[in-house]
């Protein structure tokens, strides 16, 4: 009895050994098959992790505190609405509708930058333009009633100034002359209300005549700006404002990448001077001028079109007094070579008055060097 029983016990044993090792059999089976189909799947495509690119982020860090959102109302004028009960009585007694006037209050929304610890704030005029209350809104929340110190309408600049209770970040200008057409720009402001915002891009073209002014020269930038951004500061790699953004080119009003901003080194003497008299002097020569084409470029005897024909000279202005006549070709004025009428402009305007400047013709088949004392513009423009 005891010889079945040991037999029997014997018998489970090997039972019970040879279902363990069935199972773990089948347990070695399974896994052998699953990581035989992990290795079918190739691996997600990925690069060695390298660490995290920099990009803009520290330049926009720094920058951004100096830029601010401006809020400004006007007071429009508009026909009044006549309502029922006056149109029946005035159709029971006679008469005309009285044009009647009423104030209605608009709003607008733009950008500007800080370029004073003390307040000074930069913008577009068009975006202050006709405003009777102006706020400016800091980038800690902050609410400032704003004043304008003085505002230019040729070149579309503003200047306006904020009382703080301590010093503020500002942003200085740079030099856009060093700007070539290819590099990174930054575009930071307040695009649709959506303050803050920050775009990048380049600089895709400069010098650019939008027919906005006499002295239009914009750098082309294709950092998408949308309006809101207007007066807001286009800055380069090392945190300079080489631009105040300003128009855009769209047909549908929303950005397509082509932005127009207004050049540092225009912005830096027209925002100097209406910090210091409230409004921008401007040298004076008086003359129109027209561009010198293939046919007058050989009536006159030049070898190739260049500079600017004088079309008229203004009486007792400081060109007669100098003696440009008319016919007269200005090839440089003031060391500046002339190749289109805004040229002349420009460089006209930037000369202080009173000041003596040589101006280069072509008069009887020779050049010839004339001393011209700028005046200061008044109504009329050269």
């Amino acid at each position: 009895m005891d010889t079945q029983n040991s037999t029997t016990d014997k018998r489970r044993s090997i039972a019970s050994a040879m279902t363990l090792g069935t199972a773990l059999i089948v347990v070695a089976g399974v896994a052998g098959y699953t990581a035989a189909r992990a290795t079918d799947t190739p691996p997600p495509l990925s690069v060695p992790f390298s660490g995290k690119q920099l990009g803009f982020a520290p330049l926009v860090k720094t920058v951004k505190p100096a830029v601010v959102n401006i809020a400004t109302t006007q007071r429009v004028q508009q026909p009044a609405q006549e309502s029922d009960q006056e149109e029946m009585l005035r159709q029971f007694f006679g008469g005309e509708p009285e044009q009647q006037q009423r104030a209605r209050a608009v709003h607008a929304l733009g950008s500007g930058f800080i370029i004073d610890p003390s307040g000074y704030i930069v913008t577009n005029n068009h975006v202050i333009d006709h405003a009777t209350d102006i706020q400016v809104t800091l980038t800690d929340g902050s609410v400032h009633p704003a004043r304008i110190v003085g505002r230019d309408v040729k070149t579309d600049l503003a200047l306006l100034k904020i009382s703080a209770s301590r010093p503020l970040p500002y942003v200085a200008f740079g030099d856009s002359d060093q700007e070539d057409v290819g590099d990174w720009v930054i575009a930071v402001g307040n695009p649709f209300g959506l303050g803050g915002s920050v775009s990048a891009g380049i600089v895709s073209a400069r010098n650019r005549d939008i027919n906005e002014g006499p002295y239009d020269d914009f750098l082309q930038i294709d950092a998408p700006i949308n309006p809101g951004n207007s007066g807001g500061p286009l800055f380069d790699q090392a945190g300079h404002v080489i631009g105040i953004d300003t128009a855009i080119y769209s047909p549908s009003g929303g950005s397509v990448g082509i932005g127009f901003a207004i050049p540092s080194n225009v912005a830096k003497r027209v925002v100097a001077e209406l910090r210091e008299s409230g409004h921008v002097a401007r040298g004076f020569l008086g003359v129109s001028v027209q561009v010198v084409t293939p046919q007058i470029a050989n009536a006159v005897g030049l070898d190739r079109p260049e500079g600017v024909i004088v079309a008229s000279v203004t009486a007792n202005s400081p060109a007669e007094g100098a003696g440009l006549k008319r016919g007269d070709v200005i090839l440089a004025f003031n060391g500046t070579h002339i190749g289109a009428a805004r040229d002349l402009s420009i460089a006209v305007a930037a000369t202080p008055a009173d000041k003596t400047v040589r101006v280069t013709v072509w008069r009887d088949g020779q050049r010839e060097n004339i001393d011209a004392t700028i005046g200061r513009q008044g109504a009329a423009s050269g």
